[in-house]
């Protein structure tokens, strides 16, 4: 008998960010106003889609936008570091416009292979505990639908990874906006396919690349 299961990569909402720093996994960046209209839509996206697992990353924007599901189903959010933010060296600083760190000397070094990269956690490495979690929420949610609320590149290189293409990438074209909605599904073991939604709306494309 078949065993259809899928697990929802859900990326999550704006953040105050008032200062366009790249924040990574530094401490204090929560959800903004619009952010937490985001997770709301988000949550009213997938409350038909029989969800019995719920997990966050550990970081406080992760965990907000869970919340509005888990009231709305009645389910506890379970933690997974896994599923946290890519490590970067470039964390509370400026990556975009005339004082991004492309135009600091000191940083160059930083920037000597993208393929990996060398800025920060290396692509192989985000895929394989990516592909962890999602494994191990689909497992726990059998026969159902399990949510993620994870961040940006982690769900498009766990993606590219299921998808058999290339881990370099150029950040702004990935399909992964605020508030979206990667879903993959599986028949047992096996995924059969992966679909894209954005129940938000599309990410301005001047947004912060990688938060």
């Amino acid at each position: 008998m078949s065993e259809t299961t899928t697990v929802h990569l859900l990326r999550h909402g704006e953040v105050h960010n008032p200062g366009k720093v790249l924040y990574g996994r530094l401490p204090g960046y929560r959800l903004s106003t619009a952010g937490e209209a985001m997770a709301v839509a988000a949550a009213e996206h997938l409350r038909r889609s029989d969800v019995v697992e719920l997990v966050s990353s550990p970081l406080e924007r992760a965990q907000q936008t869970a919340r509005p599901l888990a009231e709305l189903l009645g389910l506890e959010v379970r933690i997974d570091e896994r599923i946290i933010e890519a490590g970067n060296a470039f964390e509370g600083l400026s990556v975009a416009g005339g004082n991004g760190v492309w135009r600091v000397p000191r940083h160059w070094w930083k920037l000597r292979n993208p393929v990996r990269p060398s800025w920060g956690e290396p692509y192989v490495e985000i895929a394989a505990r990516m592909l962890a979690a999602v494994e191990a929420a689909r497992d726990k949610a059998r026969g159902h639908a399990a949510v993620l609320v994870s961040h940006q590149l982690p769900i498009w290189t766990v993606r590219l990874h299921l998808e058999g293409r290339r881990f370099a990438h150029d950040p702004r074209r990935r399909e992964c906006s605020l508030a979206s909605v990667t879903s993959i599904t599986y028949d047992g073991d096996r995924m059969t396919g992966l679909t894209y939604a954005e129940p938000a709306g599309a990410t301005p494309p001047d947004a912060v690349p990688g938060a």
